[in-house]
């Protein structure tokens, strides 16, 4: 395996490249021939997958998209499934359904063996808006049906949209509802009227801001933790932050992975998102080595307990 330096910083590149990326988009993005070579890839075998509350099978680790639109967005999400990632997560407000759709269908992969998740924007809230803005983002997607479908946020009338997606999902239109960047409160409050629990809680983790406390109570609940930003989007100095890194050295791991295998250890789906195909080969390379307790508790005292993404709040 290649040995990427922890000390570059990650983000920075990512940053700088991305114009790069789309500017050298491949002449034959119309075909899904050129990702046929892939199609096959053990890697899509060898990701753990978590069962939710209703008995359906998600991956452990999948391939976020914020920000990735047009024609990089497309490619990039080909790519990631032609290396072998099956969760694909998008949401209304990425601007991006109709480049996830695209880069699904170019990569030639069936469906079933897909798992997509969007989301609800609070524009949308309420039992009308829901059943209407789910439909839209199942046009622009180009599919059947989703796999999950997520309330993005804790605003407007939750209620009115849960009751919209439970529908939804009794019509198998969903085949898993849920919920993103709720707090306990919120999940009280939610579950008290339904009789249906959401799959998943979608929120902000990594080391910085561990959640231990909240995934516990969500385990009480049944109900699954997601990490949005498993990888703080590089903040903080993530991906040169000195403990990770001699972690990293042990295993002859990058930070990145490190962080991916710490969530992994801790039963934690997580969704990484990059347009280099470089860091979605990297990312996909945390299963050959464990994290030891000592390992665990060097992370576990990175933690500061305090959102490192202010400007979400």
């Amino acid at each position: 395996m290649k040995n990427y330096t922890n000390g570059v910083n990650r983000r920075e590149f990512i940053k700088s490249s991305t114009k790069l990326a789309a500017a050298t988009m491949f002449m034959s993005l119309g075909s899904s021939k050129i990702y046929g070579a892939f199609m096959s890839s053990p890697i899509a075998n060898s990701i753990e997958t978590v069962t939710l509350n209703n008995g359906l099978k998600i991956p452990i680790l999948g391939f976020g998209t914020l920000s990735l639109k047009g024609t990089l967005g497309t490619k990039c999400v080909a790519e990631a499934i032609s290396l072998g990632y099956r969760l694909i997560d998008t949401a209304k407000v990425y601007g991006n359904e109709e480049a996830v759709g695209e880069g699904i269908k170019l990569s030639g992969i069936k469906r079933d063996e897909l798992f997509v998740t969007s989301k609800l924007w609070v524009d949308d809230s309420g039992y009308e808006n829901t059943k209407k803005a789910f439909e839209t983002s199942l046009n622009k997607l180009g599919l059947e049906y989703l796999d999950l479908y997520l309330i993005h946020r804790p605003r407007g009338d939750v209620k009115g949209s849960w009751k919209a997606m439970v529908e939804l999902y009794k019509e198998h239109k969903i085949r898993a509802i849920g919920v993103s960047n709720f707090e306990a409160s919120h999940l009280d409050d939610l579950i008290k009227h339904s009789t249906i629990k959401p799959a998943i809680n979608q929120i902000e983790s990594h080391a910085f801001f561990q959640q231990d406390p909240t995934n516990e109570s969500l385990k009480k609940y049944g109900i699954q933790m997601e990490a949005w930003a498993p990888f703080a989007e590089g903040r903080n100095g993530l991906f040169t932050n000195q403990t990770l890194a001699d972690i990293g050295k042990k295993y002859n791991k990058t930070n990145a992975q490190v962080s991916l295998r710490w969530h992994y250890q801790r039963g934690i789906i997580a969704i990484p998102r990059t347009s280099q195909k470089a860091h979605m080969i990297e990312n996909l390379q945390i299963f050959d080595f464990v994290l030891d307790k000592s390992d665990m508790q060097s992370i576990a005292a990175l933690d500061m307990n305090t959102s490192q993404f202010p400007e979400w709040k």
